[in-house]
């Protein structure tokens, strides 16, 4: 069975382009004058039906059969709340011209079957068929309203299409988030119980050798780092979520970022890190969130820079007193235009980074959220092979 014509039946122009290419297949078909006639008015009597009492009837033209024996079929299909029967007027005398007429109905839909044997001395075969199909996917359209009618279908097609590959990503991205959820979870009791035993041993130092205790050391680290890693999973999770809480309090600055890098220098200590304070102020922020983002912002600014390098930081009060922005600056590899644009993008991680620097991008997502959620703002400045700065500005109390 191939279809070769599919034509919904919306107005009074549809019943003229209904019978029309109803006639032209059978042109192509090579029938008589007569029965291409026949046929096609049979396709207009129960048409003109539908398009009187609904817009949404469709018109298949089909041919059925294999070789040597080939049908001409004609499909109906409509919805209507009106009752109709096989003796109407409109499938009555469609059924006089084509006796091999069927019609059916469940409850508001109908389906009416036309169809007429072709003759052996056609000679179709299935390429002929395949040639038929093609010949009415790129005929021109019959008039102006044909054209239009066609690039309408396309439009919807195209939207079609689109939305169910929407629908798709929004299934995806709710099976990725339940995924990080749930790993976050149960990622998170037994690194917690790894963690506590390695400090267990290291409370025993006096019991083992130096090579055991440098052990103990690498194993603290890499559970630290997997504790990390598990809990921006947690934090990405809550953000998608729209579960992500603040205890916002006032906070001093220039207090709170000074006691910050203090810490975070006996972490970096690879790294010289010179503190610039502006004048000070107070904001609202959730002290702890605060602190992720430096920790966040520093730790990258000494991953991606060279060792002994400088790493500033500073603040800067607004000429109006109304936001203070905090910049981090290194001297390390710098990124690209596209890097830059796609920084604080979920799971993005700079083409020529990736394999030479581990993790997996959910660092600088987060701070972003984490800004954007104090009413702030971040964004960076960077030149490939020099270095970057990432400042963020919160409104001042």
């Amino acid at each position: 069975m191939k279809e070769i014509l599919d034509i919904s039946l919306e107005n009074e122009m549809d019943l003229v382009l209904a019978h029309r290419r109803s006639m032209q297949v059978g042109e192509q078909l090579g029938l008589t004058v007569a029965t291409r006639t026949t046929f096609a008015t049979a396709v207009s009597e129960v048409a003109r039906t539908a398009i009187e009492y609904t817009d949404n009837g469709r018109v298949n033209i089909i041919i059925s059969g294999k070789f040597p024996r080939y049908s001409l079929y004609a499909h109906i299909v409509f919805d209507s709340d009106q009752v109709f029967r096989a003796s109407d007027e409109g499938f009555f005398y469609a059924k006089k011209l084509l006796p091999d007429f069927t019609f059916n109905s469940s409850g508001n839909a109908y389906v009416i079957k036309m169809s007429l044997g072709l003759p052996r001395s056609l000679k179709l075969d299935e390429p002929k068929l395949v040639l038929l199909k093609a010949y009415f996917e790129n005929v021109e359209p019959l008039n102006a309203y044909e054209e239009i009618k066609n690039k309408n279908s396309h439009l919807n097609r195209l939207t079609g299409e689109q939305e169910e590959e929407i629908r798709m990503r929004r299934e995806l991205d709710e099976k990725k988030k339940e995924f990080i959820s749930i790993a976050s979870h149960e990622l998170k009791t037994p690194i917690t119980v790894v963690k506590a035993y390695t400090q267990m041993l290291k409370n025993l130092k006096g019991e083992y050798s130096e090579r055991v205790s440098g052990v103990l050391d690498k194993l603290d680290l890499q559970t630290s780092k997997l504790s990390l890693l598990a809990q921006q999973l947690m934090d990405v999770s809550k953000i998608e979520n729209g579960s992500l809480q603040y205890d916002l309090v006032e906070v001093d600055l220039n207090s709170f970022i000074k006691e910050a890098l203090e810490i975070l220098s006996s972490v970096h200590i690879g790294n010289e890190i010179k503190l610039t304070l502006g004048e000070n102020c107070r904001i609202k922020a959730d002290p702890l969130r605060l602190e992720q983002v430096l920790t966040n912002l520093l730790g990258n600014a000494v991953k991606y820079s060279p060792k002994n390098s400088a790493i500033e930081v500073l603040t800067k009060l607004s000429p109006d007193g109304k936001n203070i922005t905090v910049t981090v600056t290194d001297c390390g590899l710098g990124m690209s235009k596209e890097g830059i644009e796609r920084i604080f993008d979920k799971f993005y991680r700079l083409e020529e980074v990736s394999n030479s620097h581990p993790g997996l991008g959910m660092g600088l997502y987060i701070t972003s959220k984490i800004i954007s959620d104090h009413g702030g703002r971040i964004w960076v400045e960077s030149v490939p092979n020099e270095g970057s700065s990432f400042s963020f500005a919160f409104p001042v109390c």
